[in-house]
């Protein structure tokens, strides 16, 4: 691993019944100012979903709970507070994944919704498809109970001001440095400071193992700044950003969403744990790999279903957060 980047962290593995939970809030630059917030985030999320884990509730419950505290959480680009499209509005993705069942609920580019991972809830259990998008998405939602709000609800006036100043940058010449697609020779600490694009990706995720031996993966996000509407990145993506299986692992990334959608890179990392990878090696194998083929920066939580997990990011940090029967911590680095 380059430059120290690379963090893992081992543990014993964890009684197939004794649940766990892992919480991650972005992988980027988090700036001093924002450490609180992001771990007091994170803190509040893993308090939502092990609150239902510890009484024997599912592992899908649980990482629903959690990703909509997160939503709700201004701190995180996923619900209200979300970076804003280029022509000024949210537009928010999420995707939900059951192990047991192998089901998964999508939804993407919805404006008019509080809390996406609900909205993906519903189409697991109530929709023969995977994945709906747009108004369908909304309108589904709506005919499940879910109310519509005005997209103004969701727009912070500090995101306002983040696209004015994204756009003028573009406009005097100084546009992000989009990812290209191609390796340069550059350590992923160098990279990652001329990579403007990367320096904010607060997308929120957690995945699970109840007490039944069930895991659960879900993903949310409102994108990236100054997108181009309609744009759809790895979050809500199955096997992208979100998988789960429970005869290889639960995963949940954050980060640059083109190389990991081009890389299918949640599906390769939970291939590798049901291969006989551990999952702490796996985790480091894959934000390895995202960065020597494709450039990318971003963060991982993979879970397995004997309980040992990974964490990895090769951004400067990390929120995450872990509750288990012996209690729960949060961390920036990991």
């Amino acid at each position: 691993m380059t430059g120290g980047m690379h963090y893992h962290i081992r543990v014993s593995s964890t009684a197939k019944h004794d649940p766990i939970l892992l919480v991650h809030g972005g992988a980027w630059a988090i700036p001093r100012d924002a450490e609180a917030a992001h771990e007091a985030g994170v803190q509040n999320a893993l308090d939502a979903g092990y609150a239902i884990l510890s009484r024997g509730g599912s592992a899908l419950d649980a990482v629903e709970a959690a990703v909509t505290i997160l939503e709700d959480d201004p701190t995180f680009d996923a619900g209200r507070g979300s970076f804003l499209t280029s022509d000024g509005r949210v537009q928010l993705d999420a995707l939900l994944m059951d192990g047991g069942r192998m089901k998964a609920g999508g939804v993407a580019c919805v404006e008019r919704l509080r809390n996406p991972i609900q909205a993906a809830r519903l189409v697991l259990e109530k929709s023969p498809h995977v994945y709906i998008v747009g108004a369908g998405a909304e309108q589904f939602a709506l005919a499940h109970g879910m109310s519509l709000i005005d997209n103004a609800e969701l727009v912070l006036d500090r995101e306002r001001e983040r696209l004015a100043a994204a756009q003028a940058r573009q406009a005097a010449g100084f546009a992000d440095d989009t990812f290209s697609g191609h390796k340069d020779d550059k350590s992923p600490e160098t990279a990652f400071a001329h990579d403007a694009s990367s320096h904010s990706h607060d997308t929120v995720g957690a995945v699970a193992l109840d007490a039944r031996g069930n895991l659960a993966a879900a993903t949310s996000t409102g994108g990236t700044l100054n997108k181009t509407p309609g744009r759809v990145g790895d979050s809500s993506l199955i096997g992208c950003g979100c998988y789960a299986d429970n005869l290889a692992a639960a995963v949940s990334l954050t980060g640059w969403g083109e190389p990991i959608m081009k890389l299918v890179l949640g599906k390769w990392a939970t291939d590798r744990v049901a291969a006989g990878t551990t999952p702490e090696l796996v985790a480091r194998e894959a934000i390895a790999y995202l960065y020597n083929r494709l450039g990318g920066h971003g963060g991982i939580i993979l879970l397995g279903p004997d309980g040992r997990f990974g964490l990895a990011h090769n951004t400067p940090a990390m929120a995450w957060g872990i509750a288990t029967v012996s209690g729960s911590r949060t961390g920036l680095t990991v």
